[in-house]
């Protein structure tokens, strides 16, 4: 049974006493609920990402708790900024992050891992794009672990100049996916181009939908567009085909998803109406916008929704309680 079925549920009564067994079933499935599971966790930044990792929690997916921030101040990059933070689970319970270090300049991404989202590695800039020096940028870095083969998948949206056909982007701003795959965050495979829509991409994230089964969400970054699409394949790696047509508004970016027993929720970065969005879908073709379901703290912006076990949680609000009580304390003495 899943803990969010259990809303409601009541014991089976006999007369006026409780099935004891039955009750005694509920209790512990209750318990091990409320201690025992994981929760959600949702990497973000504020503008203009000069702090670092902040970070939201959900017990639903649909309903966010800000845990404040900063976890992680960016280091690494021209401009030492962390934008588009994605955080994934390895096995072993390390949480490897990647994140946009430079609004341009930079030949690489940023990374970090951590074992509590607390205490960080130092940070190191994977110079993926380094073999191509008229590269512009390398922006929204997204990991994806595959557990069939064991490796971690990194894609990112990357703009050479009059390497590609574009339409009225400028060369500066015409996009296409790379991708690169490691073991370790040591070692890392030769980049190469992950896909080629035929038009400006960025922003796009791989789903696990099944076995065989895989979608892309991404961002058509063309004018007059800026809007998201799927498309499929059988491999992470892909080929991905079958791009569907546009499933958000205007002006929507960064989305991440998140599967609930048969639903699954999409968010994204409504960044002109300055709010975040979802819609839920079961099967990546009809979408419903669901974004009056949904409530996120202020100012979050592009990340990635992943599980931690509650003991990481509990880790981080104790962090955040005591950033806060040396907070006032320090701002007592100011006065």
């Amino acid at each position: 049974m899943n803990c969010r079925n259990l809303q409601g549920v009541r014991p089976v009564r006999t007369g006026a006493l409780a099935a004891p067994g039955r009750l005694l079933f509920l209790l512990l499935l209750l318990t091990s609920c409320s201690v025992s599971r994981e929760v959600y966790l949702f990497s973000t930044f504020r503008e203009p990402a000069t702090d670092g990792l902040y970070l939201a929690w959900s017990d639903d997916g649909y309903h966010w708790n800000d845990l404040g921030g900063p976890y992680l101040r960016p280091a690494v990059g021209k401009q030492k900024v962390m934008r588009d933070p994605s955080v994934v689970r390895g096995p072993d319970g390390t949480f490897h992050m990647v994140w946009t270090s430079s609004w341009k300049g930079d030949s690489g991404f940023g990374y970090a891992s951590s074992k509590d989202l607390i205490h960080w590695s130092g940070q190191t800039l994977v110079p993926v794009m380094q073999h191509e020096p008229a590269t512009v940028n390398v922006w929204a870095p997204e990991l994806f672990y595959d557990a069939d083969s064991g490796l971690y998948i990194v894609i990112w949206a990357s703009t050479i100049p009059y390497r590609f056909e574009k339409g009225i982007e400028e060369e500066m701003n015409n996009h296409r996916m790379y991708c690169t795959t490691t073991r370790d965050f040591i070692h890392f495979t030769e980049t190469r181009l992950f896909l080629d829509p035929g038009f400006s991409v960025i922003d796009a994230v791989i789903v696990k939908r099944g076995d065989g089964d895989y979608v892309l969400v991404l961002k058509d970054n063309t004018r007059p567009f800026r809007n998201l699409r799927v498309g499929s394949g059988s491999h992470p790696l892909g080929p991905y085909g079958g791009i569907s047509e546009p499933f958000t508004p205007l002006f929507t970016e960064g989305p991440t998803a998140l599967n609930l027993e048969d639903d699954w929720l999409i968010f994204f970065d409504a960044y002109r109406d300055k709010n975040y969005g979802a819609v839920r879908t079961r099967d990546f073709i009809h979408f419903t916008d669901i974004t009056p379901e949904i409530s996120l703290p202020p100012g979050h912006k592009h990340g990635t929704v992943f599980k931690a076990d509650r003991r990481i949680l509990k880790g981080l609000e104790r962090y955040a309680e005591d950033r806060e009580r040396r907070a006032g304390m320090s701002d007592r003495e100011g006065f």
